[in-house]
């Protein structure tokens, strides 16, 4: 799964490109892309054609672009399209000449810019992300949705009940904390869980868990203030470098909005690379299986204490 490094790169190329457009045409070839907007295809079309799209916002792995409401007075948007990009999904930036990908799922056009394509095109050759359009709720504690220029105080009612991320510059560090202190289950799996913070998924939670030196079943119980800092600040450089690298492209299918992979697997520490020696001391890196998935870390640099 793309995680939040992969997802910003994708929300920084839509910022360019699609924010302040409006959407003229949309075409849905697989309605099967578009299943969670359950009014169906007419519905969807019918949300988006005349649409602008305000902003493209991000919390966590969620992305969606606000939509203006020509009929409201409110000035804030009241709707989203909400993009899920689940195993395989691609959200390309296209001139309406070049030829269709294999796996288009949908195709949005938008107005002319003397600088940019036309198209904004959905592939997925998994089928397990998808678009939708929903309502937007407010935000629990007031503050912006996500990461964006948009400064509404309101987030799509699918993701509203997940955690801000380390790079919102919303983040509370303290309410993180509290949290971690009341749970009473491993690092790892608190990292994990998109509830308490968002964004983080196996790979970089090894990576960041290395860059602490601590290992992944540490107690949340037993964190201290210090502890937690440090967890989250790692994090937060991890997934810096990542967005600096293009994000992590284990797959082919993960690209950028002008189909450019990713080259931060090649700075990876510790996750993927069991049997070789840990970067900071030569330990071989260790892999033991965790929910379903692995654990990557160096024995010797982050014991359990």
């Amino acid at each position: 799964m793309p995680e939040l490094p992969e997802v910003e790169v994708v929300r920084r190329g839509l910022e360019r490109w699609v924010a302040g457009r409006s959407i003229i045409d949309v075409s849905v070839p697989d309605p099967r892309s578009i299943r969670r907007h359950a009014l169906g295809v007419e519905d969807f079309r019918g949300n988006l054609i005349g649409a602008t799209v305000l902003d493209v916002v991000r919390r966590g792995k969620f992305l969606w672009m606000p939509l203006s409401d020509e009929l409201s007075s409110s000035a804030e948007p009241h709707t989203a399209l909400v993009a899920h990009l689940g195993m395989s999904g691609q959200l390309l930036v296209e001139s309406p000449e070049q030829p269709h990908e294999k796996h288009l799922k949908v195709r949005l056009s938008f107005s002319q810019r003397a600088d940019a394509p036309e198209e904004l095109r959905f592939v997925d050759q998994r089928i397990f992300g998808g678009l939708f359009v929903t309502s937007l709720v407010p935000t629990s504690d007031g503050l912006p949705g996500g990461a964006g220029r948009s400064d509404a105080a309101s987030i799509p009612a699918e993701a509203a009940h997940i955690g801000r991320d380390p790079l919102d510059p919303h983040f509370d560090m303290e309410a993180l904390h509290q949290k971690f202190r009341a749970r009473k289950t491993g690092i790892k799996r608190a990292l994990l869980d998109q509830a308490f913070v968002s964004g983080i998924g196996n790979i970089y939670a090894d990576e960041a868990l290395w860059a602490a030196k601590m290992h992944y079943a540490r107690r949340t119980e037993t964190m201290r203030r210090p502890d937690t800092e440090r967890i989250i600040h790692a994090a937060r450089e991890v997934m810096s470098r990542a967005l600096d690298a293009g994000g992590t492209s284990f797959d082919s299918l993960y690209v950028n909005v002008n189909g450019a992979s990713g080259y931060f697997s090649r700075s990876l520490n510790a996750y993927g690379r069991d049997g070789e020696p840990c970067p900071r001391c030569g330990t071989l890196i260790k892999r033991e299986t965790f929910m379903n998935r692995g654990s990557h870390f160096c024995p010797l640099c982050q014991q359990l204490r």
